[in-house]
């Protein structure tokens, strides 16, 4: 049986607030001629325009989604609207499902199954692989093996500055997102799907682009030495002079000498001028993109997992068979939160999750162009049971949903990471996750920036925190944060549990929870 989603939860699955309002048109029973819930399924049919209804269904442990309806937008006001109604106790149990779900939600399991057999073949092979870890670690020297990037991944690289981006499209191979198979068709992807055979191909593929990849390093390597001379010249003739049309000019020299990466970080540097108390920060980026140039330069005397680190956020990207092959680490994951950014008519998701028993912080990344779906899996406030797959690197925190294991109930939830001292205690409630006071989480983002010192955010959980109008717990909350008035009114002056997001800059308020255990998405 599946708990129960807020209202709160429902709509931040919206993928706009029209969708949002049009879900709450159609949210109750008169419109549905008819509708129930087996605990794990909703379905429904309700009255549209024509002379037949539009067939909706969910299928809750995913989540995924179905409707008959020509709407592009994902999930559809119906499957959104049969949600709203099941979240206020609306829908009624029914003993079994229509026809037409069961056979959509065997459709799912069959497809399930056989890309699960897949995926374990594939990583049978890469262990019995004689020719070193074809998990697709990125080796420090020219010749090691990488994969191209996809369209929507190069752009999200460039724009967005994550090299080595997962699935473009929601719903697409192993990328644990629901996704769209187009209008009136099934929605929905099992979490360990996977397309294409995995393992063998980013083998041979490395074996063969070796020779390019020789090729690549030494332009990056040319294209960086340009990016260390112009840094220097930058701090010696001063900030005042800076402007955007000089960024722009070396982004777009740097994307011709295959480092997206850099060029990335590098297009983002007129928003830094932009922000108030500009000089310190352009100056703090110009001293990371400096250290990553000179890394790259000097990455045969790192440790090969900072190397892999300098190389991915360079540009050289790893793809999502190699990362799908890789150990994988199986832990009731709490859904933290989510944010989108949107830059030049790209979407990225960010989802953030904590493991219950390993305590590890992970990233589900997707992106979009715009007006297309977003990966609609991951719902706020829940906690999954999944098999993650980490990216390699110094302090891996990109992860991709390799398989699910059901639904996790209340009394199943487990809490093994406990607190090391009495203000970090949650309120008892097995719904919130597990925190830590706010020196604790300083504590963890230093090792983080130990690591990885280009991480510029990083998931926590903070327990018997206090917030203020600019504060949470001690800590500064970040300049472009929203208003935190709705995190006040749920704690009354009173300690709270709450996930954020640490950047540089302060927090990013997530998510809460009331005296009830209810996820208040913030």
């Amino acid at each position: 049986m599946i708990e129960r989603w807020s209202r709160d939860q429902v709509l931040a699955l919206a993928p706009d607030a029209s969708s949002q309002k049009a879900a709450q048109g159609v949210s109750t029973p008169a419109k549905w001629s008819s509708r129930g819930t087996t605990g794990t399924v909703l379905y429904g049919e309700c009255k549209g325009s024509g002379a037949k209804p539009y067939l909706a269904c969910v299928d809750l442990t995913e989540p995924a989604y179905r409707c008959s309806c020509p709407s592009r937008k994902f999930p559809c006001k119906h499957a959104l609207g049969l949600l709203l109604m099941w979240s206020a106790d609306g829908v009624p149990e029914a003993a079994a499902v229509p026809p037409w779900v069961a056979e959509w939600v065997e459709g799912r399991a069959v497809r399930a199954a056989k890309a699960a057999a897949k995926l374990e073949a594939a990583r049978e092979q890469a262990a019995q692989a004689t020719s070193g870890e074809l998990g697709g670690s990125i080796s420090a020297e020219p010749g090691a093996a990488s994969g191209e990037l996809g369209a929507a991944e190069g752009a999200g690289a460039a724009v967005l500055g994550e090299p080595g981006v997962g699935s473009a499209q929601p719903g697409g191979p192993a990328s644990g997102a629901a996704g769209s198979e187009g209008p009136g068709a099934a929605v929905g992807q099992s979490g360990g799907a996977t397309t294409g055979e995995l393992g063998a191909a980013g083998a041979a593929k490395g074996r063969v682009d070796g020779g390019a990849e020789s090729v690549r390093h030494a332009r990056v390597a040319t294209g960086l030495a340009e990016l260390e001379r112009w840094l220097a010249d930058q701090v010696r003739q001063g900030l005042a002079g800076a402007a955007e049309h000089d960024w722009d000019g070396l982004a777009k020299r740097l994307i011709d000498a295959q480092a997206p990466g850099v060029a990335g970080v590098v297009s983002r540097l007129a928003q830094v001028r932009s922000e108030e108390h500009w000089p310190g920060r352009l100056l703090e980026e110009y001293a990371l993109i400096n250290l990553l140039a000179v890394a790259y330069r000097r990455r045969a005397e790192l440790p090969a997992p900072l190397a892999q680190t300098v190389l991915i956020r360079a540009g050289f990207p790893v793809t999502r068979e190699e990362v799908l092959i890789r150990p994988v680490v199986r832990d009731q994951w709490d859904v933290l939160g989510r944010r989108d950014d949107v830059q030049d008519r790209l979407t990225a998701r960010r989802v953030w999750l904590r493991g219950r028993r390993t305590g590890r912080a992970a990233l589900v990344l997707s992106f979009a162009p715009l007006g297309q779906p977003l990966d609609a899996s991951l719902v706020t406030g829940t906690t999954i049971d999944a098999d993650l797959t980490f990216y390699p690197g110094a302090a891996p925190l990109r992860a991709l949903v390799a398989a699910r294991h059901g639904a996790v109930s209340p009394d199943e939830l487990v809490a093994e990471q406990p607190p090391t001292s009495p203000e970090a205690a949650s309120p008892g409630n097995p719904r919130v996750p597990p925190g830590m006071t706010p020196d604790e989480a300083l504590d963890e983002v230093a090792g983080a920036l130990a690591d990885d010192p280009w991480t510029d955010s990083w998931p926590l959980v903070l327990s018997g925190v206090v917030p203020g109008s600019a504060t949470l717990g001690g800590l500064p909350l970040h300049p472009k944060a929203r208003d935190p008035w709705r995190l006040i009114a749920v704690s009354g002056g009173h300690p709270v549990t709450v996930a954020v997001e640490w950047t540089p800059q302060g927090l990013r308020p997530l998510t809460t929870w009331d005296e009830e255990g209810t996820a208040v998405i913030l």
